[in-house]
């Protein structure tokens, strides 16, 4: 879609891009400064596989800090981006035929990279009217002797819904009775955060073990382009993430490395004006919503996304257009609203779109006009 955008935007037609998950603001002074000091310093060369062990203890502190989780230095490793330390996991832990278990919905490339190893995917689905959460009863369900990996993001990319601490307790206790399955935690959005609270489900000492959490700087710092992401995890999972790396990409790029080093030192009061920002965003883009006929959608409480189910719109026709699906009604507001969206399907929901708030208020006033005027 975003491609679909560009080439629109190409022959002179306003789009508004509303389906990419990137914010809209710089990364903060404090970082920058960094960046230009590790440059003027002279860090300019290969760095260690694992990243610098000055970045990898700042990111045990942080874990203590803000998840109260115990890692040491020899459990993480900086990759380039939350992508890549994806999938050094799932290169460790798959075989082929094996289960990886994914609440839908998900991040689109969790899904392909099972793919990628061969793995199958076993999909909870989720309703509307759950939060798009799952039950312990439906994980205990969808566990077999094949499962190897359950995948999943809070805030969830695309819904975002959190799971609160007590949910989260009722999940680790049905994990900690297989522990033949590795738990990946993928918290990239944890600071882009509505609630009062957080909860990272490696807190439950029954699964520490058994989890891997995920972590990066695109989001909650707007550093998508500087690509640092990192995991902590058992240190047998961290060494073989490690060695995967080694062979791939080896270290991570040395500036970026030195400016995650401000940015993990800061106080989360350096960036609340993002995540007020957003949250304003949100409820805005909620009303809007609400003055929509066939737009229905739960209230996020974290990330920048809102995933309103449509499906009350499939089978009708706006300006000569059949709406079949919801890949069908995003392209016909890329074509005719021209505003940018993603259908659901690649996020395990065929009944819902994709929305990004991570644009300027102005863009999304604008595009939610357009969206009313178009389905009218």
């Amino acid at each position: 879609m975003s491609a679909r955008a560009r080439n629109l935007t190409a022959q002179g037609h306003d789009v508004i891009n509303l389906s990419v998950g990137e914010p809209n603001f710089s990364p903060p002074d404090f970082v920058l400064g960094a960046a230009k000091k590790a440059i003027d310093d002279g860090h300019h060369y290969y760095t260690p596989v694992s990243g610098y062990l000055e970045l990898r203890e700042e990111v045990c502190k942080k874990f203590l800090r803000d998840n109260r989780l115990n890692y040491k230095p020899s459990q993480i490793v900086i990759s380039t981006g939350g992508k890549q330390s994806l999938i050094n996991i799932f290169l460790a832990l798959i075989n082929p035929g094996d289960e990886i278990i994914i609440p839908a919905p998900y991040w689109v490339s969790y899904y392909e990279m099972a793919s990628l190893c061969e793995a199958r995917q076993v999909i909870i689905p989720t309703t509307l009217q759950t939060d798009f959460k799952i039950s312990p009863e439906s994980l205990e369900n969808a566990i077999t002797s094949r499962s190897k990996i359950f995948i999943f993001s809070s805030p969830c990319n695309p819904s975002g819904s959190i799971y609160s601490r007590k949910e989260l307790k009722y999940l680790s206790e049905v994990f900690a009775k297989h522990p033949q399955l590795m738990i990946i935690s993928d918290e990239i959005y944890e600071h882009i955060n509505y609630l009062d609270t957080y909860t990272s489900i490696a807190e439950f000492p029954e699964v520490y073990e058994q989890t891997v959490t995920v972590n990066g700087l695109s989001k909650a710092f707007a550093m998508t382009g500087w690509r640092i992401g990192y995991i902590g995890a058992p240190e047998w999972l961290a060494q073989i993430c490690e060695k995967i790396q080694g062979q791939t990409t080896s270290g991570a790029n040395s500036i970026a490395q030195k400016a995650a080093i401000s940015a993990l030192k800061a106080s989360y009061e350096k960036i609340s004006y993002m995540i007020n920002t957003f949250k304003k965003r949100r409820d805005m883009v909620l009303e809007e919503i609400s003055n929509i006929p066939g737009f229905h959608s739960n209230i996020p409480q974290g990330a920048f996304y809102i995933f309103p189910d449509v499906s009350d719109l499939f089978g009708k026709t706006f300006s000569g257009v059949r709406i079949s699906n919801s890949d069908d009604l995003a392209m016909y507001l890329l074509n005719h609203a021209h505003v940018a969206t993603v259908g659901g399907g690649p996020f395990g929901d065929e009944n819902c779109i994709r929305i990004s708030y991570a644009s300027s208020e102005e863009n999304l006033k604008e595009a939610f006009a357009r969206i009313r005027r178009m389905l009218s």
